[in-house]
């Protein structure tokens, strides 16, 4: 099996998360792609196969199946646009049809940009957010108050957290098994915590127990829901901003995003990508 490995979200060509994108002719076995996803150890791999007027396509973390993956989809826009050629990509997921689009840069850099499955957000009950904060060893004074702790979905669900200082998020830690566990009562696949440093600029560490893997350096599908999320609490801020994830890793990321304002409806996710490997 021919594993591409491409860092989505890269910024000025360093970091990013490294994501799995494998082509073929047929889906393999659901056991096959998870070994595979085991294998190569990234926190997703996408597997493609060529459908209708688009791509099937499927990610894999190293301990499960993942409906939806925003870095993972930057990652196979980048190898459709490179294999294929520039333009708009249509992809079947397990529930749902999205599309990527890739473009090349005048250096040779791709950019691709997602729009997202529709989104949603939700209140979580206090019970569970007290277990959540206790495991990160949080209290409730730590958390911006402008910033009501929710899920949002936007094909998978996340937790969002937004605290008060950036500190805060420099330190976070939290043990894997507990946190792991309490994911899978509420079927998270991250737990996203934020900083907003203004009104386009927010910072992010993922925590990704779900699947394996401590922290995501790069979480598209986060960054969706986030923008679900906001426009649902009516945010005075921009409709464009930038999350900058994976500094606190030395995997420094950037996500560009972008939400209208019907409620539940598409995001775009946009981001450059960086080759890892010379397999193309």
């Amino acid at each position: 099996m021919n594993i591409l490995k491409i860092a989505a979200f890269s910024h000025q060509g360093k970091g990013g998360n490294p994501a799995g994108v494998v082509f073929s002719d047929v889906m393999p076995a659901a056991e096959e792609m998870l070994d595979a996803a085991r294998q190569v150890g990234y926190s997703e791999t996408a597997f493609l196969v060529k459908h209708a007027d688009g791509w099937r396509v499927r990610y894999f973390a190293p301990e499960m199946e993942v409906p939806f993956c925003g870095h993972a989809t930057i990652a196979s826009g980048a190898a459709l646009g490179e294999r294929f050629g520039e333009g708009n990509y249509k992809l079947f997921l397990n529930e749902g049809e999205i599309s990527v689009s890739a473009e090349k840069s005048e250096s040779g850099v791709f950019t691709a940009t997602l729009q997202s499955p529709e989104t949603w957000s939700r209140d979580v009950p206090k019970v569970y957010v007290d277990k959540i904060l206790a495991a990160f060893t949080l209290g409730n004074d730590s958390l911006d108050p402008e910033f009501p702790v929710r899920f949002a979905f936007a094909g998978a669900k996340h937790l969002i957290l937004v605290v008060k200082d950036r500190k805060t998020l420099a330190d976070m830690s939290y043990p894997f098994d507990v946190v792991k566990a309490l994911m899978a009562e509420e079927d998270l696949v991250t737990i996203s915590i934020l900083w907003r440093e203004s009104d386009e600029l927010f910072h992010s560490r993922n925590a990704f127990a779900s699947g394996g893997v401590y922290e995501d350096p790069a979480t598209g599908a986060a960054a969706a829901g986030l923008a679900g999320y906001l426009r649902d609490i009516n945010w005075q801020g921009k409709k464009a901003f930038k999350i900058l994830q994976g500094e606190d890793m030395g995997m420094p990321s950037r996500l560009l995003v972008r939400y209208g304002s019907r409620a539940g409806e598409s995001v775009s996710v946009s981001g450059e990508v960086r080759y890892i490997s010379d397999n193309k």
